[in-house]
């Protein structure tokens, strides 16, 4: 598959629509009622019951949590046909998945039905086969338990991440030309301290909230069946001029769908949100630069950061060609600076992050 979306520099300067009041995403028909836009919270109202084609409506919450030598993903999709639960577990610094174990069902469209809204108290409870998930969304944490097996050997994950008071996030409604029923929206939130214990049999592996960040990618989407896409996000602290640290964060993403009135791209700094404009590469990674650095650019210049990749997470779920997930999700360290809304030049040294490459069929 060819580079499939086009170029920032390819087009004119993008709006940047920012919602501000409670917006239904759906007419009952499941005509999509908003044209595109971001805002700091979940405003957009989802009514999962008036998506349109029903079979294509797809669900997720997913946890990345990482310490700059494991990462961790704990998920949960629904995908209308079918959906997962899973656990993966990988030494970035080796290489090597240490764990994945994955609970399976058929026919989600109308079981294990996740919450409507991103940011707002809720509890997903599921039980799928021998795995028990559960995540529970407060005012100001978040905690992730979930029992799972590989091959006969117990996996357990018990985790708990801290939200500022007023922490923002970005959540990004894309829709996709000559299909009005279709949409991308997701939710995604940085700059969340996260601690806890994986245990795989009788191995335990400890993160702590001193140096380990969650970032959540929340989905509700219904798309065409090919897609392509960008995705990087970091989380870490800055130190400013008078030696006060801040955390700071970066969400990217981009190649999906019509991004002429938002685009999913923005800091996060002090737990608030800084609006950027259009970032891409300057070289496409495809087929053979994933490990080369990737020399970020955007269109407002306040995105100037390089990753020099040490890890490849590479990926390829291919069901006879018809349902297939490629990744490469590189992992690297990053050096610049981005710019805040007032002008704020912060400079990045050697922040861990990553960012994504992907092009799948479902």
């Amino acid at each position: 598959m060819e580079k499939t979306y086009i170029s920032y520099l390819d087009v004119p300067k993008r709006n940047q629509v920012e919602y501000q009041t409670k917006t239904p995403l759906l007419a009952e028909d499941g005509t999509l009622l908003v044209k595109g836009g971001w805002a700091r919270h979940c405003l957009f109202e989802y009514n999962r019951d008036y998506s349109k084609p029903n079979k294509r409506k797809k669900e997720w919450d997913f946890y990345q949590i990482s310490n700059g030598k494991y990462m961790l993903q704990i998920s949960f999709a629904n995908i209308s046909i079918a959906g997962y639960g899973s656990i993966c577990l990988v030494d970035i610094e080796k290489g090597e998945t240490i764990a994945a174990p994955m609970a399976l069902f058929v026919g989600g469209n109308d079981k294990y039905i996740l919450p409507n809204c991103s940011d707002q108290p809720s509890v997903v409870d599921f039980v799928v086969g021998k795995g028990h998930f559960k995540f529970v969304t407060e005012e100001t944490k978040r905690t992730l338990s979930v029992q799972m097996e590989q091959k006969g050997v117990p996996v357990t994950a018990e985790f708990e991440m801290d939200m500022m008071p007023g922490l923002e996030g970005i959540t990004t409604v894309l829709p996709f030309k000559d299909y009005p029923t279709r949409y991308f929206m997701t939710t995604k939130m940085v700059c969340m301290p996260c601690g806890g214990v994986l245990t795989i049999g009788d191995k335990k592996y400890e993160f702590s909230k001193e140096d380990t960040f969650c970032s959540l990618d929340w989905g509700r989407v219904n798309t065409p069946y090919k897609l392509v896409w960008y995705w990087g996000s970091g989380s870490t602290y800055v130190t400013d001029k008078d030696g006060n640290k801040h955390p700071f964060g970066f969400e990217i993403t981009w190649g999906i769908g019509d991004e002429s009135n938002a685009t999913e791209t923005c800091i996060f700094y002090d737990g608030k949100v800084h609006k950027i404009g259009s970032v891409d590469v300057k070289t496409f990674p495809k087929p053979d630069k994933y490990m080369k650095p990737w020399e970020f650019i955007s269109e407002d210049n306040r995105f100037n950061l390089t990753m020099t990749p040490f890890y490849d997470h590479h990926s390829d779920l291919n069901i006879i060609n018809l349902l297939r997930m490629h990744s490469h999700q590189v992992h690297g360290k990053w050096n610049g600076n981005v710019v805040l809304d007032d002008g704020t030049v912060v400079e990045i040294k050697d922040m861990y992050a990553f960012c994504e490459y992907v092009e799948n069929k479902w």
